[in-house]
């Protein structure tokens, strides 16, 4: 199954994956981290897609993990 695992330690919220995702997987959400960032959800259990754009953007390296990516 595709997923997307956050980090939320490593997250600091500032949502470029959410508006990369074309499918509408991540979301910010309530809860803060240890840091005080609103991190990153994954909600999209049906939509994922493993296609990784949310990786490709994220600028904090070790805050995502994309499972089912396809290696090219």
């Amino acid at each position: 199954m595709n997923h997307v695992e956050i980090h939320r330690d490593e997250c600091k919220g500032c949502a470029v994956c959410v508006a990369a995702c074309p499918h509408g997987c991540l979301v910010i959400g309530d809860t803060l981290n240890l840091m005080g960032y609103q991190y990153v959800e994954f909600v999209g259990n049906d939509r994922c897609t493993a296609c990784g754009l949310c990786f490709t953007v994220c600028p904090e390296p070790g805050a995502l993990v994309v499972y089912g990516m396809k290696k090219v």
